[in-house]
């Protein structure tokens, strides 16, 4: 059903609406969502959860960096890391999102996953604060981890724990 001239359909569909019109529409669709979600008091009590489990994670993360930080700081980072992903695994699967318990290989793979994209980008953060700005290891693994943390909140929510 194709209109004289203008090629398939999709063709036609598209050349009735202006890229304009349609990421207006997009954004539109996005601030929807986002004021629904706003407004559901079970994702702040998950962002809460979230946070508290986070505020362990930190704790046990920094506890490993400093008392690893002889064999070298993005050494212990990396240690130090991997411990309380685990650690923050088990919290957030059992706590926080306990109403979205899938497989739990699954879920751990889609978890670490996150997580390891979370490590790069705290290893870039320490690659600015230590090597380039040459602030302290203790500073800037924490700042670090604040900066990180935002991206491992929406990839577990939206990924690793979704069902």
């Amino acid at each position: 059903m194709s209109r004289p001239g203008c090629g398939s359909p999709l063709k036609y569909a598209a050349s009735l609406y202006s890229s304009r019109e349609i990421a207006s529409s997009a954004v539109s669709e996005v601030a929807a969502r986002t004021r629904r979600a706003l407004r559901r008091s079970n994702n702040w009590i998950q962002l809460l959860k979230f946070g508290l489990v986070g505020v362990s994670g930190y704790v046990v993360n920094l506890a490993i960096y400093a008392a690893l930080l002889g064999i070298g700081a993005h050494k212990a980072a990396l240690v130090s890391f991997v411990v309380s992903a685990a650690n923050n695994y088990w919290w957030n699967r059992h706590w926080t999102f306990s109403r979205e318990k899938g497989h739990f290989a699954h879920q751990g793979v889609r978890f670490f996953v996150v997580a390891l994209a979370a490590l790069a980008v705290n290893q870039l953060w320490l690659l600015v604060f230590l090597d380039w700005l040459g602030w302290g290891k203790i500073v800037s693994q924490a700042v670090s981890i604040v900066l990180v943390t935002p991206l491992n909140f929406l990839g577990n929510k939206l990924w690793s724990f979704r069902k």
